[in-house]
């Protein structure tokens, strides 16, 4: 631990100078030799690092969304070139590379405090060790060793011996009640931070190893926080609780505000959006405006609680537009039928109205200020159709002189055999016998 408590010297100085400006204002309010100034101390350092680490922090939500995004692509990668090792990750480094990810952006907030951990870590080791580091020096050593919290020294390890903790002016029975209760705590906080990032915030619809990895980190970081934490100083258990506090409430806010698409987190923030919207007609903040411009550029590619939010403002006589904005929409507002139906009320095409038999025949009737060109038309028309229903009778129907003579193509073969083209037929001679 000396190796790497020399690695972040650089920062320790900083670490106790905070530590002490902090000091200095709480022990005018709860006294300068009490676990309340030094153990605020330490929270105040905390709140101060979570603060400047809140752009690294967006970074990270966003890191992870574009990672969930390309689960199944990665998925498929890992299937096509399962034999060949080295061409999977070239794949994998040139689809992060496509996409603009970085799968170390989601470690940036861990890796950021990494040396304020450590710096904090080196200076309550100090103070233990009655030793005088970066700020603090003989005077506020003292203090600080003087300093308890809930009867355990600022300094004290679960694994300290009872005349190490004699020498701080505590019972070991005080120090291992306490420190195994934060250590409890930290870990049942962690074990909550990441079981609520994976029952709320996770794409459901997309079964990836992704989500396996996830899980199975749920459970796995609980237990490291359990092992180490025995090693820790009070003061660093402070520190590591307050930081797992801060992350679960700041996990909160964002699921709740910015859920994943496709979560639980997502179906509960657009049935509160929607009955804002409706009630409202409008959206107020920027973020509500972020989300709805998101849904609908994603057009066909929407899924069911998207598709449900914009249907619901679709009933409610409400269109989303491009921008982000709610609108309403009277050509498009829905409407319910006798039997419960949704229909929309935008105007119908009119159908031609369909004229009957005698209208048809005619030509449809005329008004009376028609023009005698329109007349002629008419009539024109008219007997048109009076031709082609003729034209269309059966020959049966003919009479009889004007069918075409049986037996012969003219009339000069009907003479030739004793008939008369017309008139009277000549009465055949008697045969005789």
């Amino acid at each position: 631990m000396d190796t790497i408590a020399s690695l972040f010297s650089f920062i320790t100085t900083p670490v106790s100078w905070v530590i002490v400006q902090f000091h200095s204002v709480y022990g005018k309010i709860f006294g300068p030799d009490t676990g309340w100034a030094w153990g605020l101390s330490i929270v105040s350092l905390v709140i101060l690092i979570r603060i400047c680490l809140i752009p690294l922090f967006v970074k990270q939500i966003k890191a992870t969304r574009a990672m969930q995004t390309l689960q199944p692509e990665m998925k498929k990668i890992q299937e096509r070139y399962k034999n060949d090792k080295q061409r999977q990750s070239e794949e994998m480094m040139k689809l992060y590379k496509e996409s603009g990810t970085n799968p170390l952006s989601s470690c940036l907030p861990i890796l950021a405090q990494s040396p304020f951990f450590f710096a904090l870590y080196h200076v309550l080791n100090g103070i233990a060790s009655n030793q005088t580091i970066g700020v603090i020096n003989e005077s506020l050593l003292a203090s600080a060793q003087k300093a308890h919290i809930f009867g355990a020294p600022l300094a004290a390890k679960f694994t300290d011996g009872s005349a190490k903790v004699e020498a701080l002016g505590a019972s070991l029975t005080d120090v291992r009640v306490v420190t195994a209760i934060m250590i409890v705590l930290m870990s049942a906080s962690q074990f909550y931070t990441q079981r609520q990032l994976m029952t709320k915030n996770v794409d459901t619809t997309v079964k990836t190893p992704f989500m396996q990895q996830q899980k199975m980190l749920m459970y796995v970081f609980p237990v490291m926080f359990a092992v180490f934490g025995i090693n820790f100083p009070v003061g660093v258990l402070v520190y590591w609780l307050t930081t797992n506090v801060w992350t679960m409430g700041q996990q909160m806010y964002v699921i709740r505000n910015n859920p994943t698409p496709g979560s639980k987190a997502q179906a509960a923030y657009l049935e509160r959006l929607t009955h804002h919207v409706t009630h409202h007609g409008k959206t107020r903040r920027r973020s509500e405006k972020t989300i709805i411009k998101a849904i609908v550029a994603k057009g066909r590619d929407r899924n069911e609680f998207e598709r449900g939010f914009i249907n619901a403002l679709t009933k409610s006589g409400l269109v989303a537009q491009a921008d982000g904005t709610v609108v309403k929409g009277e050509a498009q507002a829905a409407t319910l039928t006798e039997d419960g139906v949704a229909t929309t009320a935008a105007a119908k095409r009119q159908q031609p109205k369909r004229q009957t038999k005698a209208q048809r025949q005619s030509g449809g009737t005329k008004a009376a200020g028609d023009s005698p060109s329109d007349a002629s038309d008419s009539s024109d028309s008219s007997q048109k159709t009076t031709s082609l229903e003729k034209s269309d009778e059966p020959q049966d129907a003919k009479p009889a002189a004007q069918q075409p003579p049986k037996g012969g193509s003219n009339g000069r073969s009907r003479a030739q055999s004793g008939q008369r083209k017309g008139g009277p037929q000549r009465p055949k001679s008697p045969s005789k016998k």
